[in-house]
Parts: structure tokens; C-alpha cells; sequence
């Protein structure tokens, strides 16, 4: 189904997609992970995908979505922020970074990349369905609320907290929903029904 040699990127807008790498044994070829970025920015990013990547990785001390701003390093390409939510410092981040988007940067195809959004993180209903209106050829959504689309996945677990649970949570629930190794392997979302 998927070997080592398969080449392919995983763009999530939180931990989500480290785990799919974990679980393979492979190394990340993404720099989306042990991070987070807040939905109107992850939106912002993925239209504009090649130019944003092709920019220096910058910190700020102050962050747009939280006040008072925590204590991991926040990094920032223009204007949108990236919450290294998961790294000690921002050497720490900018390291991990550069070192997994030249690996990236291997992978020529976008038909290689599999992008992820959930509601999370001011991921609006809005900003789902703007998702799945970008020219990329593998997108999947996850949310506790139904969205009329192919490739949305409506979590029943976490309802009351009004959106799917973190990133980590989220991907050992979604199994019970939706082949996450098939999708990789062919490109084609089996869901499954509990």
C-alpha cells in the first residue's frame, strides 16, 4: 500500500499530519508539523501556497489571534503566523522548518500533497467550504458539523465543545470514519461507517 520510497507531502493546518508520517515510520516530509495555524491564515497560506513557502521563515514576539501571547515561538511568513506550539525556541523551529520544506521541495507534484483542514482554530464553516474550492487534488475536511462535500468528514466525538478535538485526537478518531492509508495510497477517500 505505501512503502518508503512513496514520496508525499502531508499540508495540515495542525499536528493532524505528523501523525500519518509517525505511524509509516517515515521521515516528515512537511514542515506542517508540531504546529498549529489559525484557519483565516492556513486559508490565506494554501491560495497562495508556492509564494508564502518560497519566503524566510521570520518570529514575532506578539501574536494577531492571542492575547497574551504564549510562550512558544510564533514564527511568520508576511503575514500570516505559524504557532510552533510544539518547539522549545524558535532556533528550534526555524531548524525543523527549513530542514522538512527542502524535503518538501522534492516532491515536484501537487497531486503528491494531501491537505488537511478541521474546524479548529477559527476554521469556520465558511473557510471549510473555501478549502475545498482550491485547485488542489487532495483535500479532506474534518468538523463536528456537516458540509456538503465528497471529501468532509463530520466527527461525532467532541460535539459538545463545538469543534473536532486536537490534532493528535482528531487522527486516532478519524480511522473510525475515513481510510487515511488508502486515501494516501491512491488518492481516493473510503469512508467508513461506524
Amino acid at each position: 500500500m505505501i512503502n518508503g520510497d512513496c514520496q508525499f507531502v502531508v499540508v495540515s493546518n495542525n499536528c493532524w499530519g505528523a501523525e500519518i508520517y509517525k505511524t509509516l515510520g517515515l521521515q516528515y516530509n512537511s514542515p506542517f508539523v508540531g504546529l498549529f495555524i489559525y484557519g483565516p491564515d492556513y486559508l490565506k497560506l494554501l491560495k497562495k501556497l508556492d509564494f508564502y513557502l518560497s519566503l524566510k521563515l521570520s518570529f514575532t514576539k506578539k501574536s494577531k489571534w492571542i492575547n497574551p501571547t504564549p510562550e512558544y515561538p510564533i514564527g511568520q511568513l508576511n503575514d500570516i503566523e505559524i504557532h510552533f506550539v510544539h518547539y522549545k525556541d524558535e532556533n528550534h523551529a526555524r531548524l525543523k522548518w527549513e530542514l522538512r520544506l527542502s524535503r518538501m521541495q522534492k516532491v515536484k507534484s501537487k497531486d503528491d500533497f494531501y491537505f488537511k483542514i478541521c474546524d479548529r482554530d477559527q476554521a469556520s464553516f465558511d473557510i471549510i467550504k473555501k478549502f475545498h474550492k482550491l485547485p488542489f487534488k487532495n483535500k479532506i475536511s474534518f468538523g463536528i458539523s456537516e458540509i456538503e462535500n465528497e471529501c468532509h468528514i463530520r466527527i461525532k466525538e467532541n460535539e459538545a465543545n463545538k469543534t473536532v478535538p486536537h490534532g493528535l485526537a482528531l487522527y486516532t478518531i478519524c480511522h473510525n470514519y475515513v481510510n487515511i492509508f488508502k486515501w494516501i495510497a491512491t488518492g481516493k477517500l473510503e469512508k467508513l461507517y461506524m
